[in-house]
């Protein structure tokens, strides 16, 4: 009878020191990262000037950027988390005609909005009016 506990009683131990050591904690909990929802807008000026709106909950962080045809970042800025709303004008008036992306991503949402940087070129008359 004793050298069948003595086994019995070894397996248990081991049993309970793995288990105990499975379910230690290996440092500070850490919570998982929340998403914010947010909402956006965009609208151009007439000076060639890009405004972004942007209203989101507080918790999670949003990113923005501005992308040319090619992916290359002109513009990345981070919202942070405790921020609600954010106004931003970006100025256009100084990049190349042609195709770009703002992008806009909380991390798990991606808004991508189509921007065109057309210059449309200044008619000149072939008339001439003098005056005598």
């Amino acid at each position: 009878m004793k050298t069948l506990l003595a086994p019995l009683f070894l397996a248990a131990a081991f049993t309970v020191s793995s288990f105990s050591l499975a379910l230690a904690d290996n440092g500070p909990a850490r919570k998982a990262t929340q998403v914010a929802a947010y909402q956006s807008g965009l609208y151009t000026t007439v000076e060639g000037k890009l405004n972004i709106a942007l209203n989101k909950q507080t918790g999670g962080v949003v990113n923005v950027r501005l992308l040319d045809q090619k992916g290359k970042i002109l513009y990345d800025q981070q919202i942070g988390k405790r921020q609600t709303s954010v106004r931003m004008r970006l100025d256009l008036s100084d990049l190349p005609d042609g195709a770009y992306q703002v992008v806009i991503s909380n991390g798990k949402d991606v808004t991508t909005q189509p921007v065109t940087i057309a210059t449309t070129p200044v008619a000149t008359s072939a008339r001439l009016v003098a005056l005598n």
